[in-house]
């Protein structure tokens, strides 16, 4: 039986500053992309079916990181408290996919239409109008709920964390049978043409085999050197290695983009909005189904945190591999990165400011 080493969990220095390595990512993107116009190209041009090599080992070292930390035993504990799990659920796959639907389309598709014209040919050789690319991107963001920042959201907001864990790992799960469907189906209705092969393989490859190398590795070194020597050292070296992979799949993104940005930089702004309005209302909709379910905090605060933030990595991922890394939808995923940070530290404060007024317990 592993020994939980309770230890304070604190943001780490890549984590801290995410917001500003990522604007430092765009700024590097811009500069390479301006002096090697064609090595991104190049790079993204090593593919097997549509899948980039070089960007698919970067992508891989962004997820690993994450399921590794998973110990799925704490699923069958779920049973015990299932109102929590049930909302969550409810939550991140019957509700936020829809509203970051309706969201995204009223102001990317309506409201700001005019401000996004144009054009894209996806790497399928179809061509799109701008706008529902970044409408696509929104939509893989909404339908990816966190698997791993939430741990330290949920911390952060003084929550249950043993809960926090059991939905990672739950919806982990969740995503291999309903990401690909259900967000394929969404592009439909986006107008954006679906590669079901593409988007299913995106899915086995980028959640399924590092979610199944996670478990059997995270097993192994458990088992020959010990629960604490794998959270203390293994965990604490590997961590910044999944931050680091994602900042490089950023400067080879912008090295697309950096024309777009630097003469339409209202772009980014636009797309951070409706963004911005979804994580606020998910967060704010499970907090109040977690009142009214008569909820401990401990497990509100973790409940809404889950529903609030995204899988960005799994989006980026996915639209990379779907669209081509140059694609409007990969842009929109990038700037889900942007806002990340300080939307989740603006809603933890909050959470943790309200609690002595709704939750009396």
């Amino acid at each position: 039986m592993e020994q939980v080493v309770r230890q304070e969990i604190r943001l780490s220095f890549f984590e801290r500053y995410l917001t500003a390595w990522v604007i430092g990512c765009i700024g590097l993107g811009i500069l390479l992309g301006k002096l090697f116009p064609r090595a991104a190209v190049t790079l993204d041009a090593i593919s097997v079916y549509q899948v980039s090599i070089p960007i698919a080992v970067c992508l891989f070292f962004m997820m690993y990181p994450i399921m590794v930390k998973i110990d799925f035993r704490e699923v069958v504990k779920a049973g015990r408290m299932p109102k929590p799990v049930l909302l969550t659920l409810f939550i991140n796959w019957c509700v936020k996919p829809f509203t970051m639907l309706a969201i995204a389309t009223f102001f990317l598709g309506f409201l700001f239409k005019g401000a996004l014209p144009g054009t894209e040919i996806l790497r399928s050789g179809e061509t799109v109008e701008l706008f529902r690319s970044y409408i696509s991107g929104c939509i893989l963001l909404g339908i990816a709920p966190c698997t791993a920042m939430v741990l330290i959201w949920g911390h952060l907001a003084r929550g249950n964390d043993g809960h926090t864990l059991v939905m990672v790992a739950i919806n982990s799960l969740v995503m291999l049978f309903l990401y690909a469907p259900l967000g394929g189906w969404l592009l439909g209705v986006n107008q954006m043409p679906i590669p079901w092969e593409t988007i299913v393989l995106s899915v086995l490859v980028y959640v399924g085999l590092p979610l199944l190398l996670g478990y059997y590795s995270r097993k192994l070194m458990i088992a020959r050197k010990g629960f604490k020597w794998f959270e203390e050292e293994f965990i604490h070296y590997l961590t910044p290695v999944s931050i680091f992979a994602l900042l490089l799949t950023l400067v080879l993104l912008f090295s697309f983009k950096g024309e777009l940005i630097i003469n339409q930089p209202q772009v980014i702004f636009l797309i951070a909005i409706p963004l911005f309005i979804q994580t606020c209302l998910i967060f704010g909709l499970t907090y109040v189904f977690a009142r009214w379910l008569r909820l401990s905090y401990e497990d509100a605060a973790p409940s809404a945190l889950v529903g609030a933030s995204n899988h960005f990595e799994v989006a980026i991922a996915t639209s990379t591999v779907l669209f081509g890394l140059s694609s409007g939808a990969s842009l929109a995923t990038v700037v889900g990165v942007l806002i990340e940070v300080p939307v989740m530290l603006g809603l933890v404060w909050f959470a943790r400011a309200t609690r002595p007024r709704l939750f009396k317990n």
